[in-house]
């Protein structure tokens, strides 16, 4: 009998053992999660649903990426007390399959009196009709609904789901925190148990690949720890998730000479060298976002107005790689960084705001032309000022025929000072012409 027993508990522990790596670390508790410590702050909400101290919980709508946490904060929702939890993937189950849980909730909450907790994930993946067949269960509180989502509710999810549910956003996990969930995993006796250990610089590079994703990290550790018994190295690493895994600290001179080398490629409209720059960022794990933040940059610093659409479709850009996540975000910084490349470039408006600082900065201000302040300023009511403006009128200019009128704008010291000079490149030589003939008419000749 005592054979029989250990047999059964050998079974069970291998069983639990063939489980994937992500899923046997998964946070048994609160004092186990990792991140999101912006939504776990003392009577918050969710602290309070996750420790049982609502009695009935709002449904909720969790919006973050991948591997944030998100079906482990639902599964702590629902075993905080004697919930049933029922899960339902977006991806393959349909309208009868909902209906089908929501009658056997109302029946287990008319009978036996016990909520449900329906876990969604990829929630944005259910159609409207599939959504609207929610709204019954969800109204009557028949299920509680926890619903995940990697995108942004406003615009995945109809409004009358989105008015009845609370919506918390997650964040991915910082760097610290993977680390210490890498570290745990190799340690604990639900993971790796100690099996093997993994040097500083794999640590790094695993924990830069990760970008925020738990799961992501701890399947990539799994990989690792499959082609060696003894110490993960960048090198095993590289050959159990078949990348290379380049040397790119993100607070080394590495990353900043690769991001160097991507801005210059795009300046000197090289596509190929700065779609090769791009892909080595993203395949060491660059947070797609700080790329997105230099590659608006660059739209104004290096092209400006000889394109002046470069600027709108970096920022664009950049709200679509926050809204859409790795991996297909790689998609759109490759459209923005192959249009900024093969733009026509002028840093002519670079240069006019850097000395127009300088001058600033040399003291080289000067009192404003009377008449351009403002006629309601204590100044104006100075006697002297008024007489002044008297004199010196201000010219509205939209009285002219051409709406340019010959005034002074700049203050004495710097009348005469030219800080633009735009560049015979792309639209930039439209802007040069009409320029001139604008500073012609403001000098009156």
């Amino acid at each position: 009998m005592v054979h029989e027993v250990g047999t059964i508990m050998d079974e069970s522990r291998a069983s639990y053992l063939a489980a994937p790596l992500a899923v046997r670390l998964r946070p048994a508790s609160i004092q186990e999660l990792l991140g999101q410590q912006h939504l776990l702050q003392t009577g918050s909400p969710l602290l309070r649903l996750i420790e049982g101290q609502e009695k009935h919980i709002t449904s909720l709508l969790l919006y973050g990426p991948p591997g944030s946490g998100k079906t482990t904060l639902a599964k702590m929702i629902a075993h905080s007390g004697s919930r049933e939890f029922v899960e339902l993937s977006a991806v393959n189950s349909g309208v009868s399959q909902v209906r089908e849980v929501l009658l056997a909730a109302q029946d287990r909450m008319t009978q036996e009196n016990r909520e449900t907790v329906l876990f969604i994930d990829e929630v944005h993946r259910f159609s409207k009709a599939q959504q609207d067949a929610l709204l019954p269960g969800v109204e009557n509180r028949w299920v509680t609904l926890v619903a995940a989502t990697t995108e942004n509710p406003s615009f995945s999810i109809i409004s009358p789901l989105l008015s009845r549910s609370i919506v918390l956003t997650l964040r991915a996990i910082p760097d610290s925190d993977i680390e210490t969930l890498i570290k745990r995993a190799i340690a604990d006796p639900r993971g790796l148990n100690g099996e093997v250990t993994i040097s500083s610089q794999a640590l790094d590079s695993l924990v830069r690949l990760a970008a925020g994703d738990a799961r992501r990290a701890l399947t990539y550790l799994e990989a690792a720890a499959g082609v060696t018994t003894g110490e993960i190295t960048p090198e095993i690493l590289s050959r159990a998730i078949n990348r290379v895994i380049e040397n790119y600290d993100r607070d080394g001179d590495n990353h900043y000479d690769v991001a160097s080398a991507f801005i210059k490629s795009i300046r000197g409209s090289d596509v190929d060298a700065a779609l090769h720059y791009l892909a080595r960022m993203l395949e060491s794990g660059e947070d797609p976002r700080f790329i997105a933040r230099r590659v608006m940059i660059s739209s104004s610093e290096d092209i400006g107005l000889a394109d002046p659409g470069a600027l709108g479709l970096a920022v664009a850009a950049a709200q679509a790689v926050a809204l859409v996540g790795m991996p297909e975000a790689r998609i759109i910084l490759a459209e923005a960084v192959t249009y900024l490349a093969c733009a026509p470039k002028s840093n002519a408006a670079y240069l006019a705001i850097e000395a127009a600082i300088a001058d600033v900065r040399d003291s080289k201000n000067g009192p404003i032309p009377p008449h351009l302040r403002d006629p309601h300023s204590g100044a104006l009511r100075d006697t002297q000022v008024n007489a002044a403006r008297e004199v010196n009128s201000y010219i509205y200019p939209h009285d002219l025929a051409p709406g340019v009128a010959k005034q002074q704008y700049l203050p004495d010291v710097l009348v005469g000072t030219e800080y633009y000079h735009p560049t015979t490149h792309g639209y930039e030589a439209r802007v040069k012409t009409a320029l001139e003939a604008i500073r012609r008419m403001l000098k009156g000749s």
